[in-house]
Order: C-alpha cells, then sequence, then structure tokens
C-alpha cells in the first residue's frame, strides 16, 4: 500500500470528500466572529478561554481540562493523554486591549476586525476541526488533542506552550500542528530567535528650569535609542530589532527621573542574535555615566528551532495545500512552534486563508478561502494522524 504523503492525502480526499461538501463558509465566518467578539489580550484570556472550554464540553471532547495558565484542553477519545500524541493548537490571546472596539465590517470578500485573523478564525478552525473528527468516529494510530492554548503575543513569551509541554512530555507528542488564521500559503517549518530585553534609564531628575543641565533620564534612553537604529544586522541570516515602547517623565516641566523602552532583537540565527544583543549591552555601558544609569532586564526569550524540509509532517502541510491548489512557502516565523521545536518536537504553522493588516484594527480576513482552508487543515491533521 502506497504510503506517500501524496499518497495518503490523495486518498483521505477522496474518502473524505462529503466532509468537504459541507463546509460552509458562513457557519466558519460566524465562528471566527463569535471568537472575535471576546476580547483576549494577553495575560486576559480568561473569558475566551470560557467560551472554548463550553465548546469542548459541548462537542463531546474528552477530559476537556483548563491548566493554571488557562490553556484549554481537550482530547478525541479518553484516557488520550496515555498515548502517543499530535497536538492541533491556536493561541487565544490578541494584541488588543479588553477597551478596544471589536466591530467587524465586511466588504465584498473581505470581513474586517481587530484580531479577526490573528487569531479569532484560528481558534475558530480548532472548534470546527475538534467538531469533524468526533462526528467520524474514526480511529486514529495516535491520540490527538486540542489546544486553545494563551500567552503567544508579545510578553506573553510562550508561557502557554511552555505548560503545554509540563502538562504533556514532548516525547510523548509525535507532532504539533499550529494554527495561524491568515498563514494559508505558507508553512513555517522554523522557529526565529528572539531576545526582548526592557532598558530601564535612571536619572535625579528635577525642575526643567531650576535644575536645567542635569543629566535627564529620557534625553540619555533616546540617545541610547537613537545609536541603537543606526547598528548594522546581517540580511543573511536575516537579523532585525525594534523598539517598541518607549516611556518616561510625569510632566513636561520635569526633567525626568525614570524611562523604560522594550527593544525586540531577533535573528534566525541564535549565535548572531547573541552577538547583536552584546552590541547593544556594550552601548549601553558606553551611555552611562555619573548622573545616569542604565538596568537591562529581559521581557522575553524564544528559542529558536527548525523542522527539515524532508520531514514527513512538513511535506503533508505542503501536500494538504497543494491539494487545493496553493503552492506553499517554507519559512521561519515567531510563533508557538518555536517551542515545540525547541524541545524536538516536530511542528508546522498552517493558516485557514489569506490576509492582512495583522495587528492593525482595521485587520482582514479573506472569505473566499476560507472552505478550502478549513479543508487543507482536515487534511493534514488526519494524514499526520495516520502516518506520522
Amino acid at each position: 500500500m502506497q504510503t506517500t504523503p501524496q499518497a495518503v492525502l490523495a486518498r483521505l480526499s477522496k474518502e473524505w470528500q462529503h466532509i468537504r461538501n459541507g463546509l460552509t463558509v458562513e457557519k466558519i465566518l460566524n465562528q471566527a466572529i463569535a471568537v472575535q467578539q471576546i476580547p483576549a489580550p494577553t495575560f486576559a484570556e480568561t473569558k475566551r478561554a470560557d467560551y472554548i472550554q463550553e465548546q469542548f464540553q459541548s462537542l463531546g471532547l474528552y477530559d476537556v481540562w483548563r491548566d493554571g495558565l488557562g490553556n484549554v484542553y481537550g482530547w478525541l477519545e479518553p484516557n488520550g493523554r496515555n498515548r502517543t500524541t499530535i497536538i492541533l493548537s491556536a493561541h487565544l490571546d490578541t494584541v488588543f486591549p479588553l477597551q478596544t472596539d471589536l466591530t467587524t465590517r465586511q466588504e465584498k470578500t473581505r470581513v474586517y476586525g481587530p484580531g479577526l485573523g490573528d487569531n479569532s478564525l484560528g481558534v475558530a478552525g480548532l472548534l470546527l476541526v475538534a467538531e469533524i473528527f468526533l462526528r467520524e468516529k474514526r480511529t486514529w494510530r495516535h491520540s490527538i488533542c486540542f489546544v486553545a492554548n494563551t500567552r503567544e503575543e508579545g510578553l506573553g513569551n510562550l508561557d502557554g506552550i511552555r505548560a503545554l509541554l509540563d502538562y504533556i512530555p514532548p516525547q510523548q507528542i509525535i507532532g504539533a500542528i499550529v494554527i495561524e488564521g491568515i498563514a494559508l500559503g505558507r508553512v513555517y517549518n522554523g522557529g526565529i530567535a528572539v531576545r526582548r530585553l526592557k532598558i530601564t534609564s535612571h536619572a535625579e531628575g528635577g525642575h526643567s528650569w531650576l535644575h536645567f543641565g542635569r543629566p535627564s533620564a529620557i534625553h540619555g534612553l533616546v540617545q541610547l535609542c537613537a545609536d541603537i537604529t543606526r547598528l548594522e544586522v546581517p540580511y543573511t541570516p536575516r537579523t532585525t530589532f525594534n523598539i517598541g515602547v518607549i516611556e518616561g517623565g510625569h510632566s513636561v516641566n520635569s526633567i525626568a527621573s525614570e524611562a523604560v523602552c522594550l527593544l525586540d532583537l531577533r535573528s534566525t540565527e541564535l549565535a548572531t542574535l547573541e552577538k547583536l544583543e552584546e552590541r547593544v549591552r556594550d552601548l549601553i555601558e558606553r551611555y552611562s555615566q555619573d548622573g545616569l544609569t542604565f538596568e537591562v532586564s529581559i521581557a522575553g526569550n524564544r528559542p529558536s528551532g527548525h523542522l527539515r524540509s524532508e520531514h514527513p509532517l512538513v511535506q503533508l502541510a505542503l501536500g494538504a495545500q497543494a491539494e487545493i491548489g496553493i503552492a506553499a512557502g517554507l519559512e521561519s516565523g515567531s510563533t508557538d512552534a518555536n517551542m515545540f521545536l525547541a524541545h524536538d518536537v516536530p511542528a508546522v504553522v498552517v493558516g485557514i486563508t489569506q490576509g492582512g493588516n495583522a495587528h492593525r484594527q482595521d485587520e482582514f480576513i479573506e472569505t473566499r478561502l476560507l472552505k478550502d482552508g478549513l479543508w487543507q487543515l482536515v487534511l493534514l491533521l488526519a494524514a499526520a494522524s495516520e502516518t506520522l
């Protein structure tokens, strides 16, 4: 019997054609918006987790449970934790604060809404795939665990997946499929190394007129930041930096006694990232002087990892998209997959549709690809569960 990834996907595509025929854009979109309407900023995902836990229980998943970090787990079969496992996960959190206006609007084939693509659609896909697999009542080679995890974005530091790996040992996990709503057309098989630094400057402070000339925490920090932006970084391995937050002081006529910035450093190669961090720390040392001091702490640390392109899970992910006519490319990113890969768990990131303006109020998803996008996710999970 043929067991190549392409052969398995082709067979499943024929056997499960009734599933593809039953998918509707309306159902996928309605579930995505239902998730999106529940605010879930990083560290405040509780209400959205409540909804997912209720959905898991209503669908009939087994051993539905929430851990101390808010991750929601549901198993396809009883006692699934006692077998080798495939993970299907989607992160609950968004970058938008609680008070964000979450109104959605549709213009032709696009639906706009904060957090709709990243990652409300991914969470909706998790629920819909779980529903399909429960309905099919098929026995799989490995146990399947559906996970809606917390703390993927920003300073969440991938802590949700860290907690998952405490609950399910890495050596038990045969593969992990991570859903990012608008990543269709790409397969992420690499994790970018990320280091986030919190840099705090301290000075005596004082009155802007009476104490003019004293060191200012803000002046010192912005001068440091200006020099950081002048650092040259290599294109290969791709390496980037970004000062994403800067704040300080308390009034216009006061010399600031404290200022803070958050610096994001990334590279596809860990050694290059570490060299960049060393250069930043050297700059900080040079700016430290009488009356002006700096404090540096690590605000985030995402490990790197890579799954070779020949691995069956990568080939299945590429093949599933080929089944819907998409020639997907391989990429690296900073996602929940980083943590799996760093623990030698085979992992890929895939999407459900395409879209744009991620992390902006006018974020959007394309509706024309929703059915095919969900279908390739179903195919991928089924093929992985059967062959890995």
